[in-house]
C-alpha cells in the first residue's frame, strides 16, 4: 500500500514538471510576438535585451529579498555562474537574434536552434550521465521531422547566409552549456536564486552594448513610450524572470537531454500562438507536423520500467 501512495506521489510530481514546462515554453513561444513587435517599431536589439534582462534582475532580487531567500554565491561556484551567464543572456540571445537576421529566414533558423536536443543528448551522457534509450531518441527525431512540417516555407536567403547559420550554430551550443551549468548549480541553489545571479551578472554584460550600440538613434518620445515598454516588460517578467525559474526546475527534474526537446518546441508553440491570435494562419501539412511533434514529445521522455 505504502509502495502504492510513493508511485502515485512520483507520478503527481512528473505531472507538474511537465506542466511547468509546457508553460514556460508557452511564455517563449509568444515572446517571439513581443520580440518582433519591438523590432518592427525600429527598436535596437542591443536596446531592449539590456532592458528585458535588467528588468528581469531586479524583480527576482526584489522577489527573493522579500522572501528572505537569497543566498551567497560561493566562491567555487562562481566562475560557473559568470560562465552561465555569458552563455545565456549574452550569448544566446545576440547570436539568436542576428542569426535570424543575417540568414534572413526564421524557418531555416528556427531548425537549427531546435537542434539543441542532438546536442544536449552529448552533454547529459557525458557530464551527468544521463540514461536515454532507443525510444527517447527517436521520440527527439520524430519531434525534429513535426518541427520541419511545421515552420517550413519559401522565402530568400540573406547575402550573409553562412555567416548567420554560425550564429545560430553558436546560439545552440551556448544553450546546451547554459543546460549544463545550470543542471550543476541546481543542487545547491533554488530556481530563482540560480536565474537572478543570471541576468544581474548577464546585464552587466551587455551593459557595454547598450550604451555603445543601443542608445544610438535615442528618442525619448520613442524608446519611453507604453507602445515599446509594454513588450518589453512582459519579456521581462514573464518571459525571462517566470520562465527561466520554471526552465530551471524542468532542468533539475528531468536532466539536460529530456528537458531540451520542450525547447525545441519553441518555434511550434509561436506558431500555434501566432494562428490564435490571427496573425498567421496555419495549413493541413503544419497541423499534421504539430501532431507530429507532440509524439515525440511523448515518446522523448519515456522511461523504461524496471
Amino acid at each position: 500500500m505504502k509502495k502504492s501512495i510513493l508511485t502515485g506521489k512520483e507520478k503527481g510530481s512528473k505531472v507538474l514538471v511537465y506542466i511547468v514546462s509546457t508553460f514556460a515554453i508557452i511564455l517563449w513561444g509568444i515572446s517571439y510576438l513581443w520580440t518582433n513587435r519591438l523590432i518592427s517599431l525600429g527598436i535596437s536589439v542591443f536596446y531592449f535585451v539590456f532592458v528585458r534582462i535588467l528588468i528581469a534582475g531586479i524583480a527576482l532580487f526584489l522577489l527573493n529579498a522579500a522572501s528572505g531567500k537569497i543566498a551567497r554565491i560561493q566562491r567555487n561556484d562562481l566562475p560557473k555562474f559568470l560562465l552561465l551567464a555569458f552563455c545565456e543572456p549574452f550569448i544566446y540571445f545576440l547570436c539568436e537574434s542576428y542569426g535570424v537576421k543575417e540568414t534572413g529566414s526564421p524557418t531555416l533558423s528556427a531548425l537549427v536552434i531546435a537542434t539543441i536536443p542532438i546536442f544536449s543528448i552529448g552533454a547529459g551522457r557525458i557530464f551527468f550521465k544521463e540514461k536515454i534509450n532507443a525510444v527517447n531518441i527517436a521520440g527527439i527525431f520524430l519531434s525534429l521531422a513535426g518541427i520541419i512540417l511545421v515552420v517550413m516555407s519559401k522565402g530568400e536567403l540573406g547575402q550573409h547566409f553562412i555567416f548567420g547559420m554560425l550564429l545560430l550554430l553558436i546560439a545552440v551550443i551556448s544553450e546546451v552549456g547554459h543546460a549544463t551549468l545550470t543542471k550543476s548549480l541546481s543542487g545547491n541553489y533554488s530556481s530563482m536564486v540560480i536565474v537572478m545571479y543570471q541576468f544581474l551578472i548577464g546585464s552587466v554584460y551587455l551593459l557595454p552594448l547598450f550604451l555603445f550600440k543601443g542608445l544610438d538613434d535615442f528618442s525619448c518620445e520613442k524608446h519611453m513610450s507604453p507602445d515599446v515598454w509594454y513588450p518589453i516588460i512582459c519579456l521581462g517578467i514573464l518571459c525571462s524572470s517566470l520562465a527561466f525559474s520554471l526552465w530551471v526546475s524542468t532542468i533539475k527534474s528531468l536532466g539536460v537531454a529530456k528537458s531540451s526537446i520542450f525547447s525545441a518546441l519553441i518555434p511550434v508553440v509561436a506558431a500555434v500562438v501566432a494562428w490564435l491570435l490571427g496573425h498567421e494562419t496555419l495549413n493541413l501539412r503544419q497541423f499534421i507536423g504539430i501532431a507530429i511533434a507532440t509524439a515525440g514529445v511523448i515518446l522523448s521522455q519515456y522511461t523504461k520500467k524496471a
